[in-house]
């Protein structure tokens, strides 16, 4: 059962200001937010000079189970999410079985109901080969169909690079179409020209040219035609260009796009230069690239081309990491620290912490119709967390929570710190300290936010 909660004199930051006020939590809801008295029932937290925060809502993670529970699993990383102060996710259809069908993805809801300490959503995925059925669907109830990561299961398996299969789903599909971008015909030309050089052992700072601007933006640029043709609702994944930016609006609200985009921590955080430093631990898919890329990439969530920002969260054991560059597995845990990087700009001066929250809560609950969640307010899911924007600490092997046990950020000092984290009015997690006795909960949708 849930405790009955009242957070005292904290800045709380939502919906554009930050405002010192109390928060009183009960049955899971924000019950009443302003000047409140404490009750000898409520457990009093005192907020005094700490930073109230919804709950970050990740648009994009790889959680790995089923199937690939050897580096990650629901329990596992959502713990290391919630320690970040994420209390719902948006899990991608690249799990094995690939989530293909109805039942899959029920199978995946059940689990997670099981063993997830945040809040779930999954991804349906959508291929070749399950179009027909994805099209009969009533894919309106879906959070959103996508790709992404069904690539490294089947070559041929990106829409981007597929118009006709874009086309048919783009024309029938009510529900958000979230796609992995790169066109795989220059990335294979890329890699042909490099393997003829160097064999299997290509040098990882190659990797964003092989992964190249041009094999990005030719297929979002593509991508962006076709939906806007049949007025489809595409969400490009993880943009890593700052040419790519310049094909997104800024001038209508995100409730009135049809066309939205992400930026995930770590294309804002490293750069090619940090290839000779951290090697194929940064290597994603997209690939990390330049820092013009990377400024970019920023200027364009700050006037707001870009609606969100993701972590692509995505654990392998460094024994597939550490691999010759065509068998080194792409992606890495970051889920823990999204947040903190995000802060670190803030530090930094580069961006405010409404605009962290605009990015990171409220505008994944608007673009993906997640009821009741994403802001604080009375009457919504008490999804919080309590932030300490003064409190230095070191990212080690000791304090990383993924299952694969390592991180691109260690040794890097953070200037914030998440103490508390609510899901659902539980306090899941308290400075160190877990709950793990009441699980998260499916995010429902509704056309209203």
């Amino acid at each position: 059962m849930e405790e009955k909660t009242l957070i005292k004199n904290i800045a709380v930051v939502n919906e554009g200001q930050v405002i010192v006020s109390d928060i009183f939590i009960d049955n899971g809801i924000i019950q009443k937010i302003g000047d409140i008295q404490p009750e000898h029932y409520a457990r009093v937290i005192d907020g005094t000079g700490k930073y109230l925060f919804p709950g970050i809502i990740d648009g994009q993670v790889h959680f790995r189970e089923p199937g690939l529970t050897h580096k990650g699993d629901l329990y596992t990383e959502s713990k290391a999410a919630v320690a970040g102060g994420v209390t719902s996710f948006i899990d991608m259809p690249n799990t094995f079985p690939n989530v293909l069908t109805i039942d899959i993805l029920a199978e995946k809801y059940q689990l997670a109901s099981q063993k997830s300490l945040a809040n779930f959503g999954f991804f349906l995925g959508v291929n070749g080969d399950n179009l027909d059925e994805v099209i009969n669907l009533d894919t309106a109830k879906l959070l959103g169909v996508s790709d992404d990561g069904l690539y490294f299961t089947k070559k041929g398996n990106l829409l981007a690079d597929n118009p006709q299969t874009m086309e048919r789903l783009f024309a029938n599909c009510k529900s958000i179409i979230a796609i992995h971008s790169e066109k795989e015909q220059i990335v294979e030309e890329n890699e042909q020209l490099y393997r003829e050089k160097y064999g299997e052992n290509v040098p990882i700072e190659f990797h964003p040219i092989i992964r190249s601007e041009r094999a990005c933006y030719e297929a979002t640029q593509r991508a962006i035609e076709i939906a806007n043709k049949y007025k489809a609702r595409l969400h490009i994944l993880h943009l890593t260009t700052e040419a790519e930016t310049h094909l997104f609006r800024n001038d209508i609200p995100l409730r009135e796009k049809n066309i939205t985009t992400e930026v995930s921590v770590h294309h804002l955080w490293f750069s090619d230069t940090d290839y000779e430093r951290l090697g194929n631990l940064i290597k994603w898919n997209p690939a990390i690239k330049t820092k013009k890329d990377k400024q970019g990439l920023l200027s364009a969530l700050l006037d707001d081309r870009i609606d969100l920002v993701t972590t692509d969260h995505a654990p392998h054991t460094l024994d597939e990491k550490q691999k010759p560059y065509f068998r080194s597995m792409s992606g890495a845990p970051i889920v823990q620290h999204s947040l903190n990087i995000m802060l670190e700009f803030y530090k930094q001066g580069l961006i405010s912490p409404e605009k962290i929250v605009e990015k990171m809560c409220h505008n994944p609950a608007v673009l993906y119709r997640i009821e009741k969640r994403g802001y604080i307010r009375e009457g919504y899911f008490a999804d919080l967390c309590i932030v300490d924007l003064n409190a230095a600490w070191t990212v080690g092997k000791e304090n990383i929570l993924s299952k694969c046990g390592w991180s691109p950020l260690e040794g890097t000092v953070f200037q914030t710190k998440v103490t508390h984290t609510f899901v659902n009015g539980n306090l899941v997690y308290d400075n160190g300290q877990f709950n793990e006795t009441i699980k998260g909960r499916a995010l429902t949708t509704t056309y209203e936010s």
